[in-house]
């Protein structure tokens, strides 16, 4: 099997187990076993490509839309969705949900919910690596709504003052909330703030998981080679809604038709079929392999104690 065709299949797969852990979510969260929480689906090319060019020894702050991020970087889905649903056995003991999960073995330092509250911290972290002569770089990912707040802007001039090895990545998924982008943003791209900076930036398909890795290559080695900041916006869509439950009745149905169409595990889909020969049953195979391994984490959560009470001030502060 050829290098080209190895990593792609690990892509589909990663992907498949990103879509096929937040559906299991939504659907514990419709029994009532769950709470609520933000989905990245159809936006999992943007997560498993960046993340897959990143080393071992790189950092990562992200957002509210974290799963993706963390599942790509390796992180056990049993534990993840064990801190979901606020057991003992989660990443942070069940103290963070959904959307405060960090992995520190991982180098993932934090989710943010407060939107923007990744970038006001991501200057902070790449300067106290640079200052204890750490290895890596420090990747942060944010949404279009974030690159509207001043936070954005504020992040992206210290960084570019201070010289900072920071790879900024905006998935723009065309949604603010429950609000298009086209609402919220006079610019088209979130990239065009990049120059004005003196950062260097670039926009890519981001429902592409092969030209999305291809470019964070690049961009994390510019990064490495000049220990300054980057700017990488990847073009991608959410298919589901803002919060789960959300039944997307503002969202423009034309639009979400066109983007399902360019659903990015269906697109890798063909792509492993027509250029490298994958047959269509290899590929059932890897989607259920992905989903087996949901469901025995969904059996490992659910099986798992509720903290003890003496743990509710432990690890409040660090």
């Amino acid at each position: 099997m050829n290098e080209a065709k190895t990593k792609a299949l690990a892509h589909f797969e990663r992907m498949h187990l990103i879509r096929a852990y937040e559906e299991k979510l939504v659907a514990l969260q419709q029994a009532g076993t769950a709470a609520g929480t933000c989905t990245s689906v159809g936006q999992e090319a943007a997560a498993v490509g960046v993340v897959a060019a990143l080393a071992p020894e790189d950092t990562i702050l992200t957002n509210h839309r974290s799963a993706a991020h963390l599942l790509a970087r390796g992180a056990n889905p049993a534990r993840m969705m064990a801190e979901v649903l606020g057991r003992a056995t989660g990443y942070c003991k069940g103290k963070s949900g959904s959307l405060h999960i960090s992995v520190k073995d991982l180098g993932v330092v934090l989710t943010s919910t407060i939107v923007g509250g990744e970038l006001s911290l991501v200057t902070g972290v790449s300067l106290s690596k640079t200052m204890l002569h750490e290895p890596g770089i420090t990747t942060v990912f944010f949404g279009d709504g974030a690159s509207c707040e001043g936070i954005f802007h504020e992040s992206l001039n210290l960084a570019a003052l201070w010289k900072l090895p920071i790879l900024y990545v905006a998935e723009n998924n065309q949604w603010q909330a429950f609000v298009h982008r086209r609402e919220a943003m006079a610019a088209e791209q979130v990239v065009a703030h990049a120059a004005p900076y003196g950062i260097p930036g670039r926009s890519v398909d981001g429902n592409d998981v092969e030209a999305v890795h291809a470019a964070a290559r690049q961009a994390a080695e510019v990064v490495r080679t000049t220990q300054r900041p980057y700017l990488l916006e990847v073009l991608t869509y959410r298919l589901r809604g803002h919060f789960e439950p959300d039944d997307q009745a503002y969202v423009d149905r034309e639009e979400l038709a066109r983007w399902q169409a360019r659903d990015p595990i269906r697109l890798l889909a063909d792509r492993l079929r027509e250029r490298d020969g994958v047959e269509a049953h290899e590929l059932a195979l890897v989607a259920e392999r992905a989903r087996a391994r949901i469901e025995d984490a969904a059996a490992f959560a659910l099986a798992s104690p509720m903290p003890d009470a003496a743990e509710l001030t432990t690890d409040v502060y660090a």
